[in-house]
């Protein structure tokens, strides 16, 4: 058995961990795969030579190179942890439950903070729900589903980078700053129960490493909005809910692009 370990520069989110599974999920030399997402490693245990495999992952564009490669005795476990999976359906429930409270109280409000950051939320719901597929789904599905998922997504924050264009050159009314603030509060809420979840885990698992990380960005947002919101109100004016609407546009436009790119 061979034990190839890559770097891949550009793997530092899920969308990228899904993107190379998908890449070499037809490779039946390929025994296991161990993610090290935080240090953009990708552990492979093979039979064969190793130029196919790099070849493959060369064509995914995350600037990959080979570390190291050597006959090996020891093994991945491939198994599926339930506990893990679990796990896994509660966060991907909580970004999706919060995909629909947070784009429907942001139309209401009128805060394109608020409808940026659940097309944020539904970005994540997608990843993980790709994360959670069986096992036994064919790779022609998944690509359709991630197709699907990518071009979705990115309609939307098309949509919503115009709509924020369309409010920057005209007189819109100034968003409720507390709705923006209370849904916010509550998002963030849930996004630090997800991220505490993960974290009590205390997994090392590559894929849970990755979801931790995902959710540390969602915090991060979250609270970006509620900066907004109360400078919404400080400065009685819509500009600040604009700025992080089109920040967080361009973060779930960025991550549809991933999206898609698993379905080549």
């Amino acid at each position: 058995m061979q034990k190839t370990i890559f770097r891949i520069e550009k793997m530092d989110c899920p969308s990228e961990e899904q993107m190379v599974r998908m890449k070499l999920q037809g490779f039946t030399e390929i025994e296991s795969l161990g993610f090290d997402i935080p240090n953009r490693k990708l552990t492979v245990f093979h039979r064969g030579e190793k130029d196919h495999i790099l070849s493959s992952l060369e064509e995914l564009n995350l600037n990959t190179s080979i570390l190291s490669s050597n006959e090996t005795d020891e093994s991945l476990n491939a198994g599926t942890h339930s506990e893990e999976r679990n796990l896994l359906w509660i966060v991907l429930a909580i970004n999706f439950s919060f995909f629909g409270i947070e784009i429907l109280t942001g139309f209401i409000a009128g805060s394109m903070g608020l409808v940026a950051d659940s097309l944020d939320m539904l970005a994540d719901a997608v990843v993980y729900g790709m994360a959670l597929l069986a096992v036994g789904t064919t790779a022609a599905k998944k690509k359709n589903i991630a197709k699907f998922a990518g071009y979705f997504q990115i309609a939307l924050a098309i949509i919503g980078i115009n709509e924020v264009i369309r409010r920057f050159i005209g007189i819109e009314e100034i968003p409720d700053f507390l709705t923006m603030i209370i849904v916010s509060v509550f998002a963030l809420t849930a996004n630090v129960t997800c991220l505490y979840l993960l974290q009590k885990s205390k997994s090392k698992e590559a894929h849970m490493q990755a979801s931790m990380i995902f959710t540390s960005n969602d915090v991060i947002i979250n609270a970006g909005v509620i900066v907004a919101g109360i400078l919404v109100n400080l400065l009685n004016s819509a500009y600040p809910d604009l700025i992080i609407g089109t920040v967080v546009f361009i973060i779930v436009a960025r991550g549809a692009y991933r999206i898609l790119q698993l379905a080549k």
